[in-house]
């Protein structure tokens, strides 16, 4: 039977010290439950009881190599597997299943007069994954929380201590550990536990507010919106901002009036003055009565037929031929907004979708050689920097795949983040072994995670490799007296830099989407073959009609990049924001 104590703790209390309370070993108390009752426990914690460091020792000692047993508490199944792989028999590693204790679902678990007490609810699943980490701890030198490295993994770590302590679980000679890492390797994860330290007191409180306050908007406003709203689902500190942009985008798109205009495009051509050869290139049209067109310019089909009669009665020839180089910057690594935005952009993936599959990535598969390994770093970041470790190999890989040329000769590249709140804990969204081509993956991942894993090794790469350098040529074409003006415009790639990575065989399918645009060297060439003076002839001329658009309605992707410029939400609350909304 599961603890019945009610347990209450405030919010903004002094209590998140090294003080240790003997009251918890008092709160064990049992009493047998009511079918309906033990579903779930709730509990009420005093501020002196509120603490951070559990009973027994506290230590900055690296745990690994072992000097005895020791329990690890790892969030989920795969994770747990994984990890028990590489440490070996001295380690039990067990998962807790996410979070194992939250706030009661009824009106009233908050208490702002109250000190912003707070009343907490285990699920009862919740009780047979703590009776595991207590009986694992039997005989146990060190309780090791290795929940993931943010303050949702914090505020687990936090719960779970408080719960053992309840149960009287953590005996006084145990040693209570926190470690984070941020890719599942071998190697991370050792790293980790000769890194060990103390819960976060500053995350916990921060995990603390901020339940508070979606609790206390949401169960504030919800009620509200259901008997003025019927059929609304809920109110949220994130969701209803979200939601009002939505609202305020379908505003203007109701309002928006939409206006008719025409454009006005050409086949020029061009013969050859040793041959029979005639070769015909595009153009629109850009000056009419030697002003320049805007996009309202020609606001109707009378207009238009007006502006074509004319230009049919006109000699053309070249009067400008210009060239220039641009250089295109590569993109920065992926954090977790970009990667949403790009895999519901290319791959038409939801970003709940995107998120579930970066967790399988992140946790790890089972390899050919019998090791199982984290694929990718921890998903939930808005730090664009990549370890120097990282970005060391990253350039390695560059060198042998596509030469030296494709490196900068400065060394690594280093993002930095400009958008609002970026608290950029954790490295950038990247292959923990960047070594491990996509290619290499094929068969032992699905067909989804390995699209999204291309995605991710394809902008890892990139991200550290030279520009790219598109060469871009115009054309003008005009009469007499330049009163009527064409322009014909095309694009080719001249050095591909960083769309190397886009366009290797073993990165997989997801290709940078305008490099077939620029697939235009036979227009390019007709183009650049013209000179100032050619006459041209004109052949057919095509009035199209066109009606200004009302603003686009967001899509996954582009709500998620409005709320991180405006500085709402977090990287974790995206996906389940969206989900709500929908």
């Amino acid at each position: 039977t599961s603890p019945g104590n009610t347990l209450e703790q405030p919010l903004a209390s002094s209590a998140l010290t090294k003080q240790q309370s003997k009251k918890n070993s008092g709160n064990c108390g049992r009493k047998k439950k009511s079918a309906k009752a033990t579903k779930a426990s709730l509990q009420r914690q005093t501020s002196e009881e509120m603490v951070i460091v559990p009973r027994g020792q506290n230590t900055q000692n690296p745990l690994y190599p072992p000097s005895g047993k020791s329990v690890v508490v790892v969030e989920s199944v795969t994770k747990a597997k994984v990890i028990q792989g590489y440490l070996g028999d001295m380690y039990e590693v067990l998962p807790s299943y996410g979070h194992v204790r939250d706030l009661a679902a009824r009106s009233g678990s908050v208490r702002p007069d109250d000190d912003f007490s707070m009343v907490w609810e285990v699920p009862s699943a919740a009780w047979t994954h703590l009776k595991s980490i207590k009986v694992a701890l039997s005989g146990a030198e060190n309780l090791i929380l290795a929940s993931d490295p943010d303050r949702e993994g914090e505020a687990i770590a936090w719960h779970i201590v408080e719960m053992l302590q309840q149960q009287d679980a953590l005996h006084e000679n145990i040693t209570v550990a926190r470690v984070v890492f941020h890719e599942i390797t071998e190697a991370s994860i050792k790293v980790a536990l000769q890194a060990a330290r103390e819960i976060d007191a500053n995350l916990v409180q921060a995990y603390l507010a901020r339940r508070a306050l979606d609790y206390l908007i949401g169960f504030n406003i919800s009620p509200l919106l259901w008997r003025k709203l019927p059929g609304c689902q809920s109110a949220g500190r994130v969701q209803s901002a979200a939601l009002s942009l939505i609202c305020d985008r379908e505003m203007e798109i109701d309002e928006f009036k939409p206006q008719e205009y025409w454009t006005v495009e050409a086949v020029l051509d061009k013969k050859e003055s040793h041959s029979l050869d005639t070769f015909s290139f595009p153009a629109h049209l850009t000056h009419f009565q030697s002003k320049r067109l805007n996009q309202l310019s020609i606001g109707s089909h009378t207009e238009a037929k007006d502006i074509e009669q004319k230009i049919n009665s006109a000699n053309f020839q070249v009067i400008k031929n210009s060239k220039r180089s641009m250089v295109r910057k590569n993109p920065t690594p992926y954090i977790t907004s970009t990667l949403q935005q790009d895999a519901a952009n290319k791959l038409n993936f939801s970003a709940t979708y995107t998120m579930k599959l970066a967790q399988k990535l992140y946790e790890g598969v089972q390899l050919p050689d019998g090791t199982a390994a984290g694929l990718i770093t921890y998903m939930r970041t808005d730090g664009l920097h990549i370890s120097d470790e990282a970005a060391k190999e990253i350039r390695s890989l560059i060198f042998e795949r596509y030469g030296s040329h494709h490196a900068p000769e400065e060394g690594p590249r280093k993002y930095f983040k400009k958008v609002k709140n970026a608290q950029e804990a954790h490295e950038a969204i990247r292959p923990t072994d960047i070594r491990r081509l996509p290619a290499m993956l094929s068969g032992l991942l699905d067909e989804d995670c390995l699209k999204l894993y291309s995605l991710i090794w394809s902008r890892t790469m990139a991200c550290q490799m030279q520009p790219a350098t598109v060469g871009q040529i115009q054309v003008d074409i005009g009469n007499a007296d330049e009163s009527i003006v064409f322009r014909s415009s095309c694009s080719r790639v001249e050095f591909l830099g960083f769309q190397a990575a886009y366009e290797d065989v073993d990165a997989g399918a997801i290709r940078y989407k305008e490099n077939e645009e620029n697939d235009r060297h036979e227009a390019f060439a007709i183009l650049n073959s013209l000179k100032t003076g050619d006459p041209l002839y004109l052949g057919e001329v095509e009035l199209k009609q066109h009606h200004t658009q009302p603003p686009a309605r967001y899509s996954e992707g582009s709500l998620v990049k409005k709320l991180e410029e405006l500085g709402i939400g977090r990287p974790s609350t995206y996906a389940s924001t969206l989900k709500v909304l929908q």
